[in-house]
């Protein structure tokens, strides 16, 4: 099996680095989903096109995980719950 190379936007990062230690067990759990099928997102149109978006919950809140991919490399790009989470990720790509 092929090393799947993980990078990180700094608006993941930023999000990432402000979680408790459980809740970046379970952000570590969903990066190993999307490693083993990044197919499980919903990919976006529009503005987002090629852009996926993966849903999980962390205790009773759904947290959102913004990624690209190729069969080499996953491209974390945000991570946050649903509020503003769009608006703040067209910034990102622009």
């Amino acid at each position: 099996m092929t090393e799947i190379i993980i990078r990180q936007m700094p608006g993941f990062k930023k999000a990432y680095k402000k979680l408790h230690h459980n809740e970046k067990i379970s952000v570590d759990d969903a990066i190993k989903e999307i490693v083993k099928d990044p197919e499980i997102g919903d990919e976006k149109k529009g503005d987002l096109a090629g852009i996926f978006v993966y849903k999980f919950k962390i205790k009773a809140k759904e947290f959102l995980l913004a990624y690209e991919w190729n069969p080499k490399e996953r491209l974390l790009m945000a991570l946050g719950v649903h509020e503003n989470f769009y608006r703040d990720l067209k910034k990102t790509i622009k």
